[in-house]
């Protein structure tokens, strides 16, 4: 675990300074909007995605360069998603990371401000990997492109939110295919997204693009009910933000719909049908193994 551990860091390190190099400079008349977005992308956290993304494109190989812009715009997407995620109208939370959330920081509506920034910020990057390219190249940036948008849009991300809200004001009542909707879509839309995406700027077939799409799935729902376990048995210290928000909020998860046991066993079966799919990519896999048993067995 410790040769894994240094590794991630490298990653991380790595990830960290393609993200930052893409966010805007704080001047001009729109400055304090480029403070708050850049505060909240600058705000920490694993790296996850834009990491993901790389280690899929190296698994088909290829100049890394080509991924950077998209490494950068998923990270910008998911940080805009958790502003708004953060504001009193959605999970109402005041810390994020151990700091005060972008909406206490800078006020509500600029907060809203941030995230619509970054949102556009996003797709902006995206596309200047056209910029200058080879027309096959191209033609990969533009399906890439398509990608980060479904999977960001009302089909991806936004609609998992949606039902999310409305299985609260439903008073937390859903049945199991409600609940794998919120999951699939809130949490694992950008997970295949960045695994999609590194696949096809690597020039992987349609075949292995769809292989990355179930793992992405999949790891991302194990993700995200280990989430809803931690918001029950973790410590506010390491998670760097309040416990017990779910059942504050009446929300909907696996724990509340089936219990801490079998919450904990279909963790377990999703990771190893993610594991079983990642055997049949090419290329050295182990990194990637050995993270998907990181992020789904964490304490934080």
């Amino acid at each position: 675990m410790e040769g894994f551990e240094k590794a991630l860091q490298i990653r991380a390190e790595q990830a960290e300074r393609i993200v930052l190099s893409y966010l805007p400079a704080e001047e001009g008349r729109e400055k304090k909007i480029y403070e708050a977005m850049n505060y909240s992308v600058k705000g920490g956290g694993k790296r996850l995605r834009p990491i993901l993304m790389l280690e899929a494109f190296r698994l088909f190989g290829g100049e890394e360069e080509k991924i950077h812009p998209f490494m950068a715009a998923l990270e910008m997407i998911h940080s805009y998603s958790l502003i708004h995620d953060d504001l009193p109208e959605m999970d109402n939370d005041d810390l994020r990371r151990g700091r005060a959330t972008c909406h206490v920081v800078f006020g509500q509506a600029m907060a809203v401000l941030a995230g619509d920034g970054l949102l556009n910020l996003a797709f902006e990057t995206a596309i200047s990997a056209v910029s200058g390219a080879e027309p096959e190249d191209m033609a990969k940036a533009a399906k890439a492109a398509c990608v980060l948008a479904q999977k960001a849009g009302c089909s991806g991300m936004i609609g998992g939110q949606v039902a999310d809200i409305e299985a609260e004001e439903k008073g937390n009542i859903a049945d199991d295919g409600e609940l794998l909707f919120i999951q699939e879509k809130k949490t694992g839309a950008l997970l295949e997204a960045a695994l999609m995406i590194g696949g096809i700027m690597g020039d992987a077939d349609d075949e292995q693009v769809q292989r990355l799409k179930r793992i992405g799935r999949w790891v991302g729902t194990a993700f995200q009910i280990r989430d809803d376990i931690l918001d029950v048995t973790g410590d506010e210290a390491q998670l760097g933000k309040p416990i017990g928000s779910d059942e504050k909020n009446d929300k909907l998860t696996y724990v509340s719909l089936h219990g801490l046991e079998a919450a904990g066993k279909r963790v377990a079966q999703l990771s190893g049908q993610a594991e079983r799919e990642l055997s049949l990519l090419p290329g050295d896999t182990t990194f990637l193994k050995a993270l998907f048993s990181y992020l789904i067995e964490r304490n934080k």
